[in-house]
């Protein structure tokens, strides 16, 4: 793990039971992944990112995983993997895979043999406790401890026959890991070997700083308004965290070229994500967090919060400048459990295609690997979901059975809510061209398609020259040829201003000034050395050409400013000392 290819990279996000159906069951599977290639190579992607494919009952869309060494068959096979692997490396691309080793699924072996008997060898590799002390076993409160699970109710289940209670973080069906245990760790670096081993280019690694827990497993805070606490200081980041993760990288990954490492990491601090990506530490490359996606979440998670510009960058202007001399971080706004950018960040109605090249640009200017999610290159939006049976995701179903009935939320406050926020908008089916279902399927597909693929579809993105998809070619371009973007400083311009996100990226002689204006105003940007940008090479920009240009008004002295238009980017280039 040195300073390598990855810092140049762009990573192509594929959520597989949404990308392309090729048998008309309205699954995506393997084989449409195949049929897509192409479009990927020339978009520019260097790695595509496949969310699970692993067999599994799929209460979690695929990650709760019954068997980590075969291919669903949903998905294809093992020769169908083999083939697109193949297809993908003959294009020059890279496929790292998911790895999810902080559950599995209930019906794992490893699960069904630590069930069967208190007394089995694997009874261990899971955290099992008894019920409370003094409580009945299997009633409300004898959890052995408070905390709740992230799809709802509480973090543990009772099985009956072996009389005490397993953990379970996510869903029930997804019972967590005891990663103490040496023989944990040590199948699973077995079967991280056997994909590397089959030329998988490396992982992502699922909710990876969850592994190690506090054995105590104590209580955790309540909440207000929650039925059950948050015992994430026992698992967030835990005590033998970086152990484990150095760990990993000598039994599987020591010794390999040209992997990719990257650990998504909820919760995680800039400061525990700078060892985590020291590369003299050799745990990961790099980190997958959240600080920037929850900028829009305030103490009640049933209330929409508008999103501050100035409070964005603040986080991102953080990382930035914590790990600027080591560490490395993962640039996103999408992925499957994120929603639409564009409808989130940006506006999907008369500036959609604006507002996603200006985000797409601002995002992918920063210092870190830049990640695109299926569909985000061709800004597409939020779904119009009506009524909570419109959903299929278990978290929303899950939050939204225990709001309402439990907490005694309001029904249609909890909607507007998951509308806005829920992870079944990244899931829609990817649009492909205007056809009844998009061209993703042939049949009915598991979740319905966005009617709006009639206007946003791949076939009329990759025909107009000016759409989102090319300014995504562009930026992925910019950062293949350019060494700036991928290696130069970051300085935060305009903190204060609301509208209006600049920076600049300095490598050697070289300095890209970057402008995003996340609004529908026209607004000028008051900067000090607007002079000096005056001459410079505009290299990129979301329209035809920029609403302003930098202007010396009649008044010299408040000096020259630059105007940008609504939803407009603007990246200048300039030589230092020229």
């Amino acid at each position: 793990m040195t300073d390598s290819w990855w810092k140049n990279a762009v990573v192509y996000q594929i959520y597989p039971r949404s990308f392309a159906d090729s048998d008309g069951d309205g699954m995506g599977d393997l084989r449409g992944i195949i049929a897509h290639l192409d479009y990927l190579a020339g978009l520019g992607v260097d790695v595509l990112w496949l969310s699970p494919v692993y067999p599994s009952p799929q209460d979690d869309n695929g990650y709760d995983i019954s068997d980590y060494r075969d291919i669903d068959p949903v998905f294809g096979s093992l020769a169908v993997f083999d083939d697109l692997l193949a297809g993908v490396h003959e294009r020059g691309m890279k496929l790292i895979m998911d790895l999810v080793v902080n559950h599995t699924s209930d019906e794992h072996p490893w699960f069904a043999a630590s069930r069967s008997s208190t007394t089995d060898p694997r009874r261990d590799w899971y955290w099992w406790r008894p019920a409370r002390s003094g409580m009945t076993p299997g009633t409300p409160g004898a959890e052995p401890t408070n905390w709740g699970a992230t799809f709802g109710g509480p973090a543990w289940e009772y099985d009956a026959e072996s009389g005490e209670y397993y953990l379970h973080l996510f869903s029930r069906k997804q019972p967590d890991l005891n990663w103490e245990n040496p023989d944990v760790r040590a199948a699973v670096h077995e079967m991280m070997r056997w994909w590397l081993d089959r030329g998988v280019d490396g992982f992502r690694m699922d909710v990876i700083n969850y592994i190690s827990k506090d054995p105590a497993l104590p209580d955790g805070p309540q909440r207000p308004g929650f039925s059950y606490a948050d015992g994430s200081a026992a698992y967030i980041d835990g005590p033998r965290m970086h152990e484990f993760l150095h760990e990993m990288h000598e039994k599987v990954f020591a010794g390999r070229d040209a992997l990719l490492t990257v650990g998504e990491m909820p919760g995680v601090t800039v400061d525990e994500a700078r060892l985590y990506t020291d590369p003299a530490r050799a745990e990961v490359d790099m980190v997958f967090q959240f600080d920037h996606v929850w900028v829009d979440r305030g103490p009640d998670p049933w209330r929409l919060e508008p999103l501050r510009l100035t409070k964005l960058k603040g986080i991102l202007g953080r990382w930035q400048a914590g790990l600027a001399d080591t560490g490395w971080n993962s640039l996103y706004w999408n992925n499957h459990d994120q929603p639409r950018v564009v409808s989130r960040f940006g506006d999907d109605g008369q500036f959609r295609v604006e507002s996603a090249k200006m985000l797409a640009t601002v995002l992918h200017l920063h210092r870190g690997t830049p990640y695109v999610y299926q569909g985000e290159e061709l800004g597409m939006t939020n779904a119009p979901f009506e009524s909570i049976h419109d959903f299929r995701d278990i978290e929303a179903l899950g939050q939204y059975a225990q709001a309402v009935t439990e907490e005694g939320r309001d029904p249609e406050d909890v909607l507007t809510v998951l509308r806005a926020r829920g992870r079944d908008n990244a899931r829609t089916p990817m649009q492909w061209d205007g056809s009844a279902q998009a061209g993703f399927t042939t049949g009915m597909p598991w979740l319905a398609v966005n009617p709006n693929h009639k206007e946003i579809n791949a076939m009329a993105a990759v025909a107009d020259p000016d759409s989102v998809y090319h300014h995504y070619r562009k930026l992925i371009e910019l950062r293949h040829t350019e060494p700036v973007v991928a290696h130069g400083d970051f300085r935060m311009l305009l903190p204060d201003d609301e509208r209006l996100y600049a920076f600049t990226r300095t490598l050697g002689d070289t300095r890209l000034l970057v402008i995003g204006n996340f609004s529908a105003d026209t607004v000028k940007a008051e900067l000090d050395d607007a002079a000096e940008w005056a001459a410079s090479e505009l290299v990129l920009t979301n329209t035809a050409a920029p609403s302003g240009d930098l202007m010396i008004g009649p008044d010299l002295t408040s000096g020259p400013d630059l105007t940008i238009g609504p939803w407009q980017a603007v990246v200048y280039r300039r030589a230092l000392g020229g």
